[in-house]
């Protein structure tokens, strides 16, 4: 019984180990948060050209679903940091960690669809033809959603099984 309790992990070792996952998760979301602000400021951008204006109004409207869905993608993301600094207050509670990891998780949603809305909006105005606009969205979703969903639950499910 001694060596169950030598070998378990201490409080300390508990919030160490939260600490680092905390700012493994924080890491990760100031990692993404740059490009989909960059991808932001293209979109705001892309209104006010001339081959904008020579879209169909349902792919301007399209184009400002994106602009909306990558403005919830931004608004979920930066939501960890929010939290941490409102709520915890510099301390790392094991909630905080796994709300984290699922806001960043699902930023990446709303990213997705966007990315493939504008992948449309712009080959709308560079091949014209629809179905290959619609072919080429259609297999960036299913590219984007098996690597950033199918595939880590797969290897998450992998793993526990180890």
């Amino acid at each position: 019984m001694k060596a169950a309790k030598r070998n378990s992990p201490t409080n300390t070792q508990k919030a160490e180990k939260a600490d680092k996952t905390a700012m493994v998760a924080l890491e990760e979301a100031r990692m993404v948060l740059p490009g989909i602000q960059a991808l932001f400021g293209f979109q705001l951008i892309a209104a006010f050209n001339e081959s904008f204006r020579q879209l169909e109004p349902p792919e301007q409207m399209l184009h400002f679903a994106a602009l909306i869905l990558v403005a919830i993608a931004i608004a979920i993301i930066m939501t960890p940091a929010a939290y941490h600094r409102l709520v915890e207050r510099g301390s790392i509670s094991d909630f905080f960690v796994e709300l984290a990891s699922w806001l960043i998780a699902a930023a990446m949603l709303p990213l997705m669809i966007a990315l493939c809305i504008e992948v449309y909006v712009v080959g709308r105005v560079i091949v014209h033809q629809q179905w290959i606009c619609v072919a080429t969205s259609a297999f960036l979703s299913i590219v984007l959603a098996g690597l950033w969903y199918v595939f880590p639950f797969t290897m998450r499910r992998f793993r526990r099984d180890d």
